[in-house]
């Protein structure tokens, strides 16, 4: 019984990439994990993804990297205002300008850089580095 899917797909991107795998499968699909995907797309911490459709509500096909150290998602989901992304970078990240915080804001799924530039605050999903 899966109560966060965005938690066991990030778990199972960590857990491939560390198994050296080309290559895995998560289920189930939401548009909160095509977005995050997405977002690690354009980050470059995996390659292509697709969705794939069967008989039990599809599952996307991911291109691992090799390039994750560590990938989270943060719990609670917690509400961070432009003046504070700085602070938990701090808290989330092992270094400046090393791995991104994934946050949900109005604007859509974006990087905490992306925030800062587009001047908006969200919640926080992830952290990958």
């Amino acid at each position: 019984m899966q109560f966060d899917p965005l938690a066991d797909a990030l778990s199972k991107i960590n857990t491939y990439d560390r198994a050296g795998k080309k290559e895995v499968y998560i289920r189930p699909t939401s548009n909160l994990i095509q977005n995050v995907l997405a977002t690690l797309q354009k980050s470059g911490y995996v390659g292509e993804f697709e969705r794939v459709e069967d008989a039990q509500g599809g599952q996307f096909k991911v291109q691992l990297l090799g390039r994750i150290n560590k990938c989270a998602v943060i719990k609670p989901r917690l509400p961070a205002k432009v003046s504070e992304i700085d602070q938990f970078e701090k808290q989330y990240l092992p270094a400046v300008n090393f791995g991104i915080l994934v946050m949900s804001t109005p604007l859509g799924v974006m990087t905490q850089r992306e925030a800062i530039t587009n001047h908006v605050g969200g919640r926080l999903l992830a952290y990958v580095y």
